[in-house]
């Protein structure tokens, strides 16, 4: 991965949001940007906001799961594993609410609430797919699957 693109692409994604966050919303841009010459991005649009939707919530799930998997097991509630699932529920609420606000504007509406519309190219909206798509859990333990 180039980095130092990503953190380009970040300098020039103005916001407050998280870095993911602020990658997704100039991937988002850049699809609603080009949707007039090819219509798939229509469609890819709606399945990158669904499927980051889904990991949102299922990320969420899982904290939950683990910190009641530690109450149980262990008996005793640590103030840092609370923190933590605190910190991560935050988290994806902060990231649901994004993606809620994405659904209900329309991409002609979408196109308006853009700061800059030459921020992210093709090579750049490629880079930023492929640096979402390594944090994702599976390409995060491919290595382990190969070396089993």
């Amino acid at each position: 991965m180039d980095q130092g693109s990503i953190d380009r692409i970040l300098k020039q994604v103005s916001g407050g949001e998280d870095e993911i966050q602020q990658l997704q919303k100039a991937l988002l841009d850049y699809l609603d940007e080009n949707t007039e010459t090819d219509a798939s991005l229509v469609f890819s649009r709606k399945f990158y906001i669904a499927q980051w939707f889904r990991d949102t919530t299922m990320e969420t799930e899982k904290a939950i799961k683990s910190q009641k998997d530690e109450d149980s097991s262990e008996g005793t509630h640590h103030a840092k594993d609370v923190e933590t699932t605190g910190q991560i529920m935050h988290r994806a609420e902060s990231r649901k609410k994004f993606l809620r606000s994405i659904i209900k504007t329309a991409p002609s509406q979408f196109s308006t609430l853009k700061m800059n519309s030459d921020t992210v190219d093709y090579e750049d909206a490629c880079l930023i797919v492929r640096y979402l798509a390594s944090m994702r859990p599976f390409a995060q333990s491919f290595d382990i699957y190969l070396t089993q």
